[in-house]
């Protein structure tokens, strides 16, 4: 039977955060597909406490701490010419491994989630390779590189310069690349030069809707009060998501209050900057952390917003607050990949102003909110499952079909 060799640029487990989500599940699929063998690094003691979940679903599996402190990665990077992503994520005990499977094992094909890990996939190997870019990472460089201080914008230059050398190089490599929607597989497309084109789909984020329920969610008891709640989830140490909060503090939560004097606006996430950390008390705004559970707090929520100015791909944030049934507020840029109506499915607006507007008519009127999220709760049970989203995974891989499966 042939054999999938699943690389990671971190432990899939727990699914808690938006990478972690996507290859949770994709692992948990190419499993049910044909044995796999696992390969990743950790960020930490906590990713590695996970070991025993990768094992659970490998044949074999290779979990390397990550131990070169990022500027370390940068002087190397520096002085091979390579990304610093690339430098980062680089390991010599993985790459071992690596070849040892494939020298031990019927690999088929490999699977690679991210684009730092391509670096482990050796030239000479002849099976399948999917590539999971997920986002168009040297854009979101080029986008940092717009803004902040020297020598910060050089360095997201270069990087943004040599990683999409890369991505195509890697793409031309791969038998199929992935991105997370197609606005992502159109941006990568008109980034590649000469004119062949390599095969490049789109492969979108799923969400798990009996997880995310409101009928099986009790609210958070931090949020009862007389005022609405505003809710906003995400890692809160990611710049684009930093930016969001900032500009919804300052700048739209004044309007809010105007009207409702008792708002409040929960930034609910790890890892906050002491940027985030000094919203809390703001116009209404609190910083809660780190909490067991989003689903509490979005349960809570009279409306959820994703206001972000950059955003690559999918949001997990805005599919898990739409299977909640919340009416959800969001920039153009939070809303790519979604699908879905503005007015029906979700509400979107961009500048401060309208995005206060906006706010305040859902807040306003229950019955337009309540229709809202209900919508929202169908477009993403009908369209949204992770079982439709990864159909196309068995053909990708090579694999046969199953029993009685369609082949068209």
């Amino acid at each position: 039977m042939s054999e999938v060799l699943f690389l990671a640029h971190r432990v899939p487990f727990p699914p808690d955060r938006g990478d972690k989500i996507r290859s949770n599940h994709l692992l948990r699929r190419i499993a049910e597909i044909a044995p796999v063998h696992v390969g990743a690094l950790a960020d930490d003691a906590a990713d590695l406490a996970h070991e025993s979940s990768v094992a659970a679903l490998a044949t074999s599996h290779c979990i390397v701490r990550r131990s070169a402190p990022l500027p370390l990665a940068a002087l190397a990077a520096l002085g091979q010419g390579l990304p610093v992503s690339l430098a980062a994520f680089s390991s010599s005990r993985l790459q071992r491994w690596v070849h040892q499977v494939l020298a031990e094992r019927p690999i088929s094909a490999i699977f690679v989630f991210s684009v730092q890990m391509a670096q482990y996939v050796p030239p000479e190997f002849r099976g399948r390779v999917v590539m999971d870019f997920v986002d168009v990472d040297s854009a979101k460089f080029e986008a940092y590189a717009q803004t902040g201080a020297l020598p910060r914008r050089l360095l997201y230059a270069r990087e943004a310069r040599l990683l999409r050398r890369f991505e195509e190089t890697v793409a031309r490599r791969s038998t199929t690349s992935l991105l997370i929607s197609r606005e992502e597989r159109e941006l990568f497309e008109s980034r590649l030069s000469g004119t062949t084109r390599p095969d490049v789909r789109a492969l979108g984020n799923g969400i798990d809707t009996e997880l995310f329920d409101p009928a099986v969610v009790d609210p958070a008891p931090e949020l009862a009060g007389e005022g609405p709640c505003i809710v906003f989830t995400g890692q809160m140490d990611y710049p684009p998501n930093v930016t969001a909060v900032e500009l919804f503090a300052h700048e739209v939560m004044p309007r809010v209050r105007a009207v409702h004097r008792q708002a409040r606006f929960a930034i609910v996430g790890r890892a906050p900057t002491a940027a985030v950390r000094a919203l809390d008390g703001i116009h209404g705004t609190m910083v809660t952390g780190a909490v067991p559970d989003v689903r509490p707090w979005l349960a809570s929520a009279d409306l959820v917003t994703a206001p972000l100015l950059i955003a690559r791909g999918v949001q997990n944030k805005v599919l898990e607050a739409m299977a909640m049934a919340r009416p959800v507020l969001l920039t153009p840029a939070a809303a790519t990949g979604i699908g879905g109506t503005d007015g029906e499915h979700f509400a979107l607006a961009e500048a401060p102003l309208a995005l206060a507007d906006r706010a305040l008519a859902l807040l306003a009127d229950h019955g337009l909110a309540a229709a809202m999220g209900a919508s929202a709760r169908r477009f993403v049970v009908d369209e949204c499952g992770w079982d439709r989203v990864l159909a196309p995974l068995r053909a990708m891989l090579g694999c046969p079909l199953e029993a009685g499966a369609d082949a068209a």
